[in-house]
Order: C-alpha cells, then structure tokens, then sequence
C-alpha cells in the first residue's frame, strides 16, 4: 500500500471543509486535480472515506480511522523537518507567512526588517490579504502563520493565539475637507459624505451601522487594500478609517486628517481598537526562521 503525504493533507481538507470545491481552493487546485487525489487515495487504501451522498460527505468508519491517523503522519512530518532545521541551526531557507492589511502597513514592514538585519541569508515571502484567505493557506500549509484579526481564533482549540497590543482606529479626511472647519465633530456628520473602508476587521460594519442609524451600511467604496483607500480619501470628499501607524505617514506630510467625534460613547470608543494577533496551528510547530520572524513581530509591537 502506497501512502502520499500530499493527498493525506488533501483529505484533511476535504474533512474540514466538507467540500470538493472549497477543500480543492484551499490547497490551491482545480476541482478535478483534487478529486483525482482523493480518488487515488481510496483506491490506494482499498475504501471510501467519505460518503460523497451526505450533503456534509460525512467520513466512512474506515475514513475517520484514517483521518486520525493522517493528521497524526502530517503533523509529524512537519515537525520533524522543524526539529531537524532547530538541530541544524538554520539560518537559511525560506519563510512565509501572511499579513492582514492594517498590519502590513506598520507592524510587519518593521519586523521583517529587522528579522532580515538578524537572518541575511534567509528569503522572506508575505502575503497581505484578510483573515479568511490568509486561514486557507495557513490550513493548506502554504504559510506557517499570519498576523491579522484573531476573533474567529482566539475560541477554536485547533489554533495558537499571540495577542498584539490593540491599536485605536479613527475616521479621516483630506486635509481642506469641510468637517476640518467645523469646531466639533458628530458622528452623523460622517455620513454626509462617501465612506470609503474595508471591513475587516469585522466588528467596523456593525459600528458604522450604530453610527449611522441605519440596519445595514455598506461604503462608497470598499476595498482590501489600506493604502489604497486612504489614497482616495486624500483625494476625495470620502471618509476613510485608519489606524495610528497607518496614518501617521499622511498626517506627517499633510494629507490627511484624524477627525475626533465629540460624542462617541465609552463604549464605541472601545469598539474602535484592533485585536490583532499571530495566529499559527496548535500541532504544527514553527520553523527556527518563523520563531524569530515572531520575535521580531513581537519585540516591535511591544517597543523592544
């Protein structure tokens, strides 16, 4: 009986996802690559592992056995070229990881600076997008971890939480933008004007949607990307959403404007803070780069 690790991993996605379409994106291949591994996986193993006539495609007996034990070998498998790079002492290879847009504004460029002052012959790799793509590839194995919103992790016992210190958020404008004259701020003055925001992290939609008075609120313009949002807030009439060290740069040169709302609840005060973290898999140990690529991500949001 022949054993693939790689089409092991592609039935733990298909387990968690309980689909082939979703399981198929998360480990980066097309719907008939993936069923063709599991497939070969079956007839290897000489059963079905799943029955594909569950809309959940529920395992088989035989298919829960052999999920605990390929979470076991692919666990296992990690840790021991980990272990074997920790014997080594390696300075060199590759890291990866992922980054939401906020921190990939701030945080992570000064880390990953430093980390490559620390491991020059080391090669970097970051990916910047939002928390539920950035967990597809984490769960594919394509990154080690990533620092992004960690509310839908901080409760799940399959995943590693690293808290980052929270950073508070405010709504801006251009420089020469009406609500700059005006003494005192509302928040209902926000909504006379275009908003431009992502949302993520999560809880900026229902916070807009108090502020505004309105059941839902959906923005003027919505985008993943930071930049590129307090790029048409600069050079527009929109009101954007940023945190400090992601808009301090524009207030340094001029273009932009924190605005402060005079009647912001002790409550919406608090809503309006991060709760970014380092988010890894419990059961996978990180490699000796990505350990002190989280030093440094660590060392920089505390101030070391």
């Amino acid at each position: 009986m022949h054993i693939d690790l790689r089409q092991l991993r592609h039935y733990i996605a298909l387990v968690e996802h309980r689909s082939f379409v979703a399981a198929a994106a998360a480990v980066n291949l097309s719907q008939s690559a993936f069923s063709r591994s599991i497939q070969t996986l079956e007839h290897n193993i000489g059963c079905r592992l799943v029955d594909r006539a569950s809309k959940e495609l529920a395992p088989t007996r035989q298919g829960l056995l052999v999920l605990e034990h390929s979470r076991r070998l692919v666990h296992g498998a990690h840790n021991l070229v980990n272990e074997i790079h920790q014997f080594n002492g390696a300075t060199t290879g590759v890291v990866r990881f992922g980054s939401g847009p906020a921190p990939a504004g701030g945080l992570v460029p000064r880390a990953v600076a430093r980390f490559v002052a620390e491991y020059p012959a080391a090669r970097t790799c970051f990916q910047v997008d939002n928390w539920q793509a950035l967990n597809r590839k984490l769960v594919a194995e394509e990154i080690e971890f990533f620092v992004a919103d960690t509310r839908q992790f901080e409760s799940d016992p399959d995943y590693q939480v690293h808290k980052l210190t929270p950073q508070r958020w405010h709504f801006c404008c251009r420089a020469g933008h009406p609500l700059t004259e005006q003494e005192a701020v509302q928040a209902r003055d926000l909504f006379d004007y275009p908003m431009a925001t992502t949302f993520r992290p999560p809880n900026i939609r229902k916070i807009l949607s108090d502020l505004s008075g309105r059941q839902d609120f959906l923005p003027a313009v919505e985008c993943e990307h930071g930049y590129a949002l307090l790029n048409v807030v600069m050079h527009s009439d929109t009101i954007g959403i940023a945190c400090n060290a992601n808009l301090r740069p524009y207030q340094r040169e001029g273009g932009l404007v924190q605005l402060k709302l005079a009647d912001l609840t002790p409550e919406q005060e608090e809503a309006c803070h991060t709760r970014y973290g380092v988010v890894s898999r419990v059961g996978y140990g990180l490699s000796p780069l990505a350990q002190g690529l989280v030093r440094q991500l660590i060392a920089c949001d505390t101030g070391l």
